[in-house]
Order: structure tokens, then C-alpha cells, then sequence
């Protein structure tokens, strides 16, 4: 994803790589494109409702094509894993439905054995990012 222009491409992509993986997470720094990626792939997924980044309430809950729940988590602000365990983070993601995370690194010892990563990086402008997708 070098730009905005590509990002319904680049989404598009990330939805078919998790196709069967219902937890995926975003790592990057303050400003590189983890919540515009997510507004786009819920977008993709149907979602109607406004989509934003979860920083004070740590999960939103939006729904998707077929009633399909989505749930959308922002660890930014936390300052403990329980801070995470006390919104039930692990019935969420032993729920099934999509888990969509930004700042998992702020909750190491919580994260399922399998997920996809994300990793997104901007320029120094903010123009160009990329993305590396791994699978864990």
C-alpha cells in the first residue's frame, strides 16, 4: 500500500489472506495507517456504522454482511494486561468472530497461538507505507 489510492486494493488483499484467521493484528507506529486499514477492510466487510479507532473504550463492536460481528480493539492506552482481561479480551477472541487489533504489543501474554500480523510503516511524510503480513 503505497498511498490511499491503493488502500480498497490493499485491503481487498489482507481480506483474503484471513480468510480463515480471525485474529489479526496491527503493529505500527502512531500514524502509519493501522486504523484507516481497518475502516477499510470493515467497509469491505459491510460494516455500516461509523468505524474508529476504540483508544478510550479499548473494543468496538460493529456488524457486518450477514449480521457477521467484527470486534475492533485499541491497546494503545493500557498500562496492564488486566486492563485487557477486565473487558473479557479472551471471550472475544475465542468468540469466532473477527478480532481486529491495533497495539497487541501492549498485551504479549493474551494473544492466541495463531493470528496475522500486520506490520505497517509510513515515510517520514506519511505518503508512502507498506505492509508485511506474517502469519503466526
Amino acid at each position: 500500500m503505497s498511498s490511499l489510492e491503493d488502500l480498497p486494493a490493499t485491503a481487498s488483499v489482507l481480506l483474503a489472506e484471513a480468510a480463515n484467521e480471525p485474529v489479526i493484528l496491527f503493529e505500527g507506529a502512531m500514524g502509519a495507517g493501522k486504523t484507516t486499514l481497518i475502516k477499510e477492510l470493515c467497509r469491505q466487510l459491510g460494516v455500516q456504522e461509523n468505524v474508529s479507532s476504540p483508544t478510550f473504550a479499548l473494543v468496538n463492536e460493529y456488524e457486518g454482511e450477514a449480521r457477521k460481528l467484527i470486534y475492533h480493539f485499541d491497546f494503545y492506552r493500557i498500562n496492564e494486561e488486566r486492563e485487557a482481561l477486565d473487558i473479557g479480551v479472551l471471550e472475544y477472541l475465542d468468540s469466532g468472530n473477527l478480532c481486529l487489533i491495533e497495539w497487541p504489543s501492549m498485551i504479549p501474554n493474551l494473544l492466541p497461538e495463531h493470528y496475522l500480523l500486520v506490520q505497517l510503516h509510513a515515510d517520514e511524510e506519511g505518503l508512502e507505507r507498506t505492509m508485511i503480513i506474517n502469519r503466526v
